[in-house]
């Protein structure tokens, strides 16, 4: 639910702007507003749930997030729709830290947890990247409240089988939570977030765009600080020093930044060029999509062989040839010659998620294991967010959109070809037991 409703409304927004009447702007945070929350409070998400316990915030967020849904779905006006969606992204935050956490705690060992972590990856590939097909589905048939009213029934099947199958979390009830780093973290990921979004509109050197990049720059600092100063921090630096830790969430980032922008731009390319309707534009996509599917679980049942090392890198490499055989495949190649591009990005992006999750989860104790989620999905989304305002800023920029899409791949690719020479470095090799 939290990953598709990223992707899923881009094909809705365009149908819910006439129906609604609202303004551009009114569309832009209809589909911002709830990436920009998201992304702002997963460490508070994470905290919480080591404080509190994960499966408790785990199952508020649930909650929240279906009943936000349903406000979405009914809404009457484009302002309550932004409201809802707000709010929606606030249980989002408090679902994705959860749920790695308790992952983690249901599975100990380390070849059971990278299996369901694979799990975990492939549901959340194969939702970013069916977005798109099953929004334009939705529309095109049953209208876009559907789109959100899909939520209603999956959150509350989710509360009833969490609540009665997974085992209660410890709690860490002595941690007071660090509001003023909470609030740091919250500001400097939604600042940086907006501040990429705009970019793609505005300009990289819009005053707008350079003041939002600076001050994330000082909410990040002051964070940095705060963490230094507090008795009972967020996320201790001395985890942050942590090899494994800090250069698995970079992983993250680098490898979304590749395939969101390379599912962004590819979406303008079929659309807007192409000509491709939003449910033709999904179905050009679904490579990528049946890649994802079962990378992630393969990779999973392959570490306990491999170990986690190998098969990033060569996820990794795998991608970035992907990208690159794209730039490189002429001005207006025809379809079929893209099909193979995409199937190697998706294949290669969740190949790696596994073991780069592993690495950031195996770093962390137990009793941060929400924080050390938090800390690589708000890396991941930066490097969404990243890639597509770079991806739309390189289209916007280029004499013709043909070279400014392939320029994209190509940045795309060198950003995965750096995640395989990190993952060479700060991956582990081999299974570690906690």
């Amino acid at each position: 639910m939290v990953i598709l409703d990223v992707t899923v409304i881009n094909v809705a927004v365009p149908v819910i702007g006439r129906d609604l009447g609202t303004s551009l702007t009114g569309i832009q945070w209809i589909t911002d507003g709830y990436t920009l929350v998201f992304a702002g409070f997963l460490l508070t998400g994470g905290g919480l749930g080591d404080r509190l316990g994960s499966r408790r915030v785990f199952c508020w967020g649930t909650a929240v997030f279906t009943v936000s849904s349903a406000a979405c779905a009914l809404a009457p006006a484009a302002a309550v729709l932004v409201a809802a969606r707000l709010l929606e992204g606030f249980g989002a935050a408090l679902i994705v830290p959860g749920s790695l956490a308790l992952l983690q705690q249901a599975y100990p060992g380390p070849v059971e947890r990278s299996r369901a972590f694979g799990l975990w990856g492939s549901m959340a590939g194969v939702a970013a990247s069916a977005g798109p097909l099953l929004g334009g589905l939705l529309v095109s048939t049953v209208g876009w409240r559907w789109v959100f009213l899909i939520n209603l029934p999956v959150g509350a099947a989710c509360l009833s089988l969490t609540l009665r199958n997974v085992a209660r979390s410890p709690r860490q009830v002595a941690r007071p939570l660090d509001w003023p780093a909470q609030a740091a973290v919250v500001a400097a990921a939604a600042l940086l977030t907006a501040a990429l979004n705009e970019s793609g509109r505005r300009g990289w050197t819009d005053p707008a765009v350079l003041a939002g990049l600076g001050s994330a720059v000082v909410a990040g600092s002051a964070f940095v600080v705060r963490e230094r100063l507090a008795r009972s921090p967020v996320l201790p630096l001395h985890l942050l020093r942590s090899r494994e830790l800090s250069g698995g969430a970079v992983i993250g980032l680098l490898f979304n930044f590749g395939f969101y922008g390379m599912v962004f731009t590819a979406s303008l390319e079929f659309q807007h060029q192409r000509g491709f309707s939003a449910l033709r534009t999904g179905l050009a996509l679904f490579p990528a999509v049946a890649m994802t599917m079962f990378a992630s679980v393969l990779s999973g049942r392959l570490s306990r062989r491999t170990g986690d090392r190998p098969l990033v890198v060569a996820g990794m490499l795998l991608a970035a040839l992907g990208l690159a055989g794209w730039a490189a495949a002429g001005a207006e190649p025809a379809y079929p010659v893209l099909v193979a591009p995409m199937m190697a990005a998706g294949f290669g992006t969740s190949f790696a998620l596994t073991g780069s999750t592993s690495t950031v989860m195996g770093a962390a104790p137990a009793s941060y294991s929400g924080a050390a989620s938090a800390l690589f999905n708000t890396a991941r989304q930066i490097g969404s967010a990243t890639g597509v305002a770079l991806g739309g800023s390189l289209l916007a920029a280029a004499a013709h959109h043909t070279s400014g899409l392939r320029t994209s791949m190509g940045v795309g690719a060198l950003a995965y070809l750096a995640a395989a020479v990190l993952a060479w470095r700060c991956v582990p090799t081999g299974l570690r037991e906690r």
